[in-house]
């Protein structure tokens, strides 16, 4: 009876040996296996950046394009040259855009919020019967609410001060309610008081937001309104 007792013991330790280590290696090769790069890559994919608004295109499409462009900065763009002469215009703030294809000014003791703009258009609006003056037919007025292109004009308003400084291509420029960008053959004006906006080319003038066709008043051309 000792003996076989003392038989049993060794192998009863065996047993538990063989156990122990079981569950130590079953543990060990079932553990949590961490992510993959590659499911986290693609988990984590980067937003497509925003492209130029097409026409109609909804408001939140036409300032995410604005405000990705570089911003510049504000305080070089309260100056407006004519004949070589540089003039201070305050607070007023004026850029020239798309190789002079666009120039843009404020003149708020006359004209309030609105930005005035001389567009080289390929086809201007006709002069109405109703216009009186000298014809300009690349003259838009744009103060959120509305926007109106071709104006008759006795002098040249703002622009007696000549243009504001280059705006570059793919620059944006923030000024009152406004943030304009410039590309290489248009300018972009965001007014975010009325969540509206208008683009600026040779090829026309185009419309975004609230902004809808509406008969022009007298003197005007082309003429829309929110």
């Amino acid at each position: 009876m000792r003996i076989g007792a003392l038989v049993a013991i060794p192998l009863l330790l065996a047993g538990c040996s063989h156990d122990a280590g079981s569950q130590s290696e079953h543990s060990q090769t079932t553990g949590a296996t961490p992510p993959s790069s590659t499911t986290s890559a693609s988990a984590g994919k980067l937003p497509s950046p925003p492209t130029a608004p097409a026409a109609g295109a909804p408001m939140s499409e036409v300032i995410a394009w604005v405000e990705a462009a570089h911003p510049a900065d504000p305080a070089k763009f309260h100056t407006a040259a004519r004949d070589g002469v540089t003039n201070q215009l305050g607070d007023d703030s004026a850029f020239s855009a798309s190789a002079g294809a666009v120039a843009c000014t404020t003149d708020t003791k006359h004209t309030g919020d609105a930005v005035a703009c001389l567009v080289k258009l390929t086809n201007p609006p006709p002069r109405p019967d109703t216009a009186y003056g000298e014809w300009k037919g690349g003259w838009v007025n744009f103060d959120g609410t509305n926007l109106q292109v071709g104006a008759a004009r006795a002098d040249p308003g703002p622009f007696v001060n000549g243009d504001g400084p280059e705006l570059a291509n793919g620059s944006s420029l923030f000024f009152g309610d406004y943030r304009c960008r410039a590309d290489q053959s248009e300018v972009i004006c965001v007014n975010y008081a009325h969540q509206s906006a208008a683009r600026l080319s040779a090829a026309g003038v185009e419309p975004y937001g609230c902004l809808r066709s509406v008969p022009p008043p007298d003197g005007v051309g082309v003429a829309f309104a929110c």
